[in-house]
């Protein structure tokens, strides 16, 4: 290792969180395993809207929430509705607040909840008043931490700004007095159960267009703004018109209805985040604008993708993978909604060994009247609540071609036992254990005795010939070398 410049020695405690290698925090040099992320697989919509009754669109900014107390899940989204044009942008669809509940997050039943009537019946699952609740419901995370069942649910309400709110039950709601986070029309809500506490990325225009800003709270009354932690860039400017190109060139995917000359930035539309592992990964959605359209309707014809991204605080986001597309638009096949938008309804969840990841997947950006004939039909149904799932872990990994090799920070172990997530078929691992100060391999935690790994698995346990329990042989911490 003469030749290699380890990075500045620290201990990472390896007892509390497997390490992801996102970022090289508990690297001290890698050779030959570039980085090499992984796109989910997508199961395709599980809520869609029915259109026979004129439903036409679904969204959400809510993950599904568990129910300890009903045994099943819980889902706020909204359902657009067809109605005659309205207000200032021509208005095509009603947006009600409805809820879905499921027992396993994959097969969704909409409940009848009697609250509210809509095309004269209250046989429906509406939760707010349709004269007076469009998105009313942005976020609604369930929240058994809470001692007080009166705020078992905390959400994020309005679309005009957020307004932090309490509920017994997730449909009748106590504002928090003068607790308003200021916002357009997208954001973010989750519980950060690194720093205890709620978290909210919203979104407002900046010199950079549409930028993501950060507001946190311990207590759900006073919360605290932290500024602005994302915008788009020179380099997301530079890959607009490329991605937009690659739409429009390719007669399998949908175009943009309306292309121009303009010089428009590419803007972070919103993000989602999630915690996982002792960090936080972020799913910013980039939109790339494609062509202007005219008035009344405004805004811009384009593609919304998800990216990636990650943080170890919230505020310093890492974008990942050379801002490759992790959930993207898919050619045009008259099935799949994922053809114009792709933007998470929220934080992705670990479910045993996979990660779910809820998606709204939009058809069009753009009112009918703008597309071709042929693709009206379509307007019956121009979004759906989708599912892309991915391995435990599987975000990004150190890939290696040929050969590549690894070493660790020091780790502490303490007696526990070493486990790796890898996919070592038609290959091979190999495995050794150095003291942090000499460099030199623990005891028999050598390479030469290492038992290769020569399989996939999500949590192959690392061995050596002759070693019953290689965690008592690791008294404190030590290098783990990877070829």
């Amino acid at each position: 290792m003469d030749d290699r410049e380890l990075a500045p020695k620290r201990e990472v405690d390896a007892r509390v969180h497997r390490q992801l290698f996102l970022d090289d925090e508990s690297i001290a040099w890698r050779v030959g395993l570039p980085r090499k992320m992984h796109r989910p697989d997508r199961q395709g919509p599980v809520l869609e809207p029915d259109s026979e009754a004129g439903e036409v669109a679904l969204q959400s900014r809510s993950v599904p929430q568990w129910n300890s107390e009903k045994g099943y899940w819980e889902w706020w989204y909204w359902g657009g509705w067809s109605c005659e044009p309205y207000g200032q942008w021509a208005t095509t669809t009603k947006q009600l607040c409805q809820l879905a509940i499921s027992t396993d997050g994959l097969d969704w039943e909409k409940p009848d909840v009697g609250r509210h009537e809509w095309k004269g019946s209250k046989h429906n699952n509406i939760l707010v008043d349709p004269e007076h609740g469009s998105r009313a419901f942005y976020h609604v995370v369930r929240d058994e931490r809470d001692p007080d069942p009166a705020k078992r649910y905390k959400g994020l309400l309005n679309s005009d700004g957020r307004k932090p709110a309490f509920s017994a039950d997730g449909v009748d709601w106590e504002l928090v007095e003068d607790s308003d986070i200021v916002s357009s029309d997208e954001s973010h809500f989750f519980y950060d159960d690194l720093q205890n506490q709620f978290v909210a990325l919203v979104k407002r225009g900046t010199g950079w267009g549409r930028s993501v800003f950060l507001a946190t709270t311990e207590d759900f009354i006073a919360w605290q703004e932290h500024g602005i932690v994302l915008h788009a860039d020179q380099e997301d400017w530079d890959n607009r018109w490329p991605r937009v190109k690659q739409v429009i060139d390719d007669p399998s995917y949908l175009s943009p209805p309306l292309v121009d000359n303009g010089n428009y930035m590419a803007e972070t539309y919103q993000m989602a985040a999630m915690t996982y592992e002792g960090f936080y990964v972020g799913f910013p959605g980039l939109f790339n604008p494609a062509g202007a359209i005219p008035p009344p309707h405004m805004n811009h014809t384009g593609i919304n993708q998800a990216e990636l991204a990650m943080s170890r605080d919230l505020k310093r986001w890492r974008r990942l993978c050379n801002r490759e597309v992790f959930i993207g638009v898919q050619p045009w096949d008259g099935v799949s909604y994922d053809t114009a938008q792709t933007l998470l309804c929220g934080s992705p969840q670990l479910h045993g060994d996979e990660i779910r990841i809820y998606y709204n997947a939009c058809r069009f950006r753009g009112h009918k009247e703008l597309h071709d004939e042929k693709y009206h039909p379509y307007f019956k149904a121009t979004s759906a609540l989708s599912l892309a799932t991915l391995r435990r872990d599987g975000f990004v990994s150190l890939h290696a071609e040929a050969s590549g090799e690894l070493l660790t920070q020091p780790l502490r172990f303490q007696g526990a036992d070493l486990y790796l997530n890898a996919d070592a078929a038609g290959g091979d691992i190999q495995v050794e254990v150095l003291n942090a100060d000499t460099l030199e391999p623990i005891g028999a935690l050598t390479r030469a005795n290492s038992e290769s790994i020569k399989s996939d698995d999500l949590a192959h346990q690392v061995s050596w010939f002759g070693v019953d329990h290689p965690g008592s042989v690791i008294a404190e911490s030590g290098l783990v070398r990877l070829r």
